[in-house]
């Protein structure tokens, strides 16, 4: 479906630069390429151009590409002017290509137009965007893998086996003179589980895709001087917060990325949990406590020095403050400053909640930590076979397996099997929902819209 407009935007990064990218997409490209190059270059052949103003004059001299529709990134016809990066002779080529007749791109909108025309699909549209926005490494490829369409072909085979699944089912009602019965026929219940094995097998490549996008969010809570900020400091390995002996030095939110393994970990320090007639610092621990309310974890912070030896070793040693936790948020019970009284580095992962013993200070009990919160979210260190996936995913993944699970149950409860097949037709379609078969225009917005503009 081409679109009637042709548009223009800098596909490179904006500001002083060797080389600017401008790229310009639609059924007005050999026009515009005779008015600003003198005519549109042999398809996929880099040509020494000069851009030109409407008097005929350079603006700038550079390389021109043309990729001929339907043969290109948007499927419609395409010309990249790569010319010299200063940010004024850019603006003015801009310029001439809208005097030409383009208007200028949307954020996305070239990933868009390449969906839209079928030379992508929504998984490997938003791929794109991640690949461009990746932190890691691990991250950088699971978003080429996904990119090159290794996450929609597993979809695209999952719902060939509902798909068979549900032809098959549905045949049988067709012809119920065929006497298939369905109880003791093996090869339903064969599939079904085919299925599941599937849904497992993806499910659990998309769940390392999205630890690798969108990171794990750590709150460190706890008591003023526990020594949060000095935890901080060491999982960051830098002196980000200011440590005093004085309670109370952190009064706001701070905040710092790290990586474990290629898992991005986004920390938060948080203001001491205390009552205070302080303005400034009431304002701190009410921020503290809305971090904590939408943590993936919270690690809440003890000071081990000031506990009654004789309860170190208690699976249950009292701990003030933990009560005022939101509840189904996940904690870890950090006893800090062990190098003051001499206890061992370990974790008790078997307790409720997870206890965990080290110092900030020398290091001890740090890659127990470590550990810790890479187990505590199912994170793989060796993620060669996750490709990249957002919450929306996780989300139509959950519902599909929910619908064949459904199915599942009519089968061995009330036999409807035309209940049994529309569940199955409703899981085809949260699946359909992942690729962009099934795309509402809200939703079609609200993914393009996060793009760069030029991509």
């Amino acid at each position: 479906m081409s679109s009637p407009d042709t548009i223009v935007a800098l596909s490179s990064a904006p500001g002083r630069g060797a080389v600017g990218v401008i790229r310009v997409s639609g059924p007005g490209v050999p026009q515009i390429a005779a008015g600003i190059i003198g005519g549109l270059p042999t398809p996929r052949l880099a040509r020494l151009s000069c851009f030109l103003d409407a008097q005929g004059r350079s603006l700038d001299q550079g390389l021109a590409l043309y990729f001929a529709a339907p043969s290109s990134y948007t499927g419609e016809h395409v010309l990249e002017l790569q010319g010299h990066g200063g940010a004024i002779s850019v603006d003015l080529v801009v310029s001439r290509l809208l005097e030409l007749g383009c208007r200028l791109a949307r954020p996305g909108e070239f990933s868009e137009r390449a969906f839209l025309n079928g030379k992508i699909d929504m998984a490997q549209a938003e791929a794109i965007a991640d690949l461009i926005d990746a932190g890691t490494a691990a991250a950088a490829r699971a978003a080429v893998r996904s990119m090159q369409g290794e996450f929609s072909a597993r979809i695209t085979d999952l719902k060939t086996r509902i798909t068979d699944l549900r032809a098959y089912v549905e045949a049988a009602i067709d012809f119920p003179d065929e006497e298939i019965d369905f109880l003791s026929d093996s090869a339903l219940s064969q599939r079904l589980a085919a299925v599941f094995t599937a849904f497992a097998s993806i499910a659990a490549a998309a769940h390392q895709g999205a630890l690798l996008r969108e990171g794990l969010t750590v709150v460190i809570a706890g008591l003023p001087n526990a020594g949060k900020s000095s935890l901080l400091n060491r999982l960051a390995g830098d002196d980000i917060a200011i440590v005093t002996d004085v309670p109370g030095t952190t009064r706001d939110v701070l905040r710092q990325q790290v990586h474990l393994d290629g898992l991005p970990l986004n920390l938060v320090d948080t203001a001491g949990l205390r009552p205070t007639l302080d303005v400034v610092e009431a304002e701190g621990v009410r921020r503290a406590h809305q971090e904590i309310s939408r943590a993936d974890r919270v690690l809440y912070i003890v000071d081990a020095a000031e506990l009654d030896p004789r309860a170190i070793g208690d699976p249950a040693p009292k701990v003030e403050g933990i009560e005022s936790l939101p509840a189904g948020v996940p904690v870890t019970i950090v006893f800090n400053k062990i190098d003051l009284i001499g206890a061992p580095a370990r974790l008790d992962d078997g307790a409720d909640p997870p206890r965990l013993f080290l110092s900030a200070r020398s290091g001890a009990g740090m890659e127990l930590l470590r550990a810790h919160l890479q187990a505590g979210v199912g994170y793989l260190k060796a993620e060669s076979g996750a490709f990249i996936a957002r919450r929306r995913h996780l989300d139509a993944l959950k519902r599909a397996r929910q619908h064949v699970q459904d199915a599942a149950d009519i089968l061995s409860g009330t036999r409807a099997f035309e209940l049994f097949a529309e569940d199955l037709r409703l899981a085809q379609h949260a699946l359909g929902e992942i690729t962009g078969e099934f795309t509402s225009d809200d939703l079609l917005g609200e993914i393009f819209g996060s793009f760069c503009i030029g991509k």
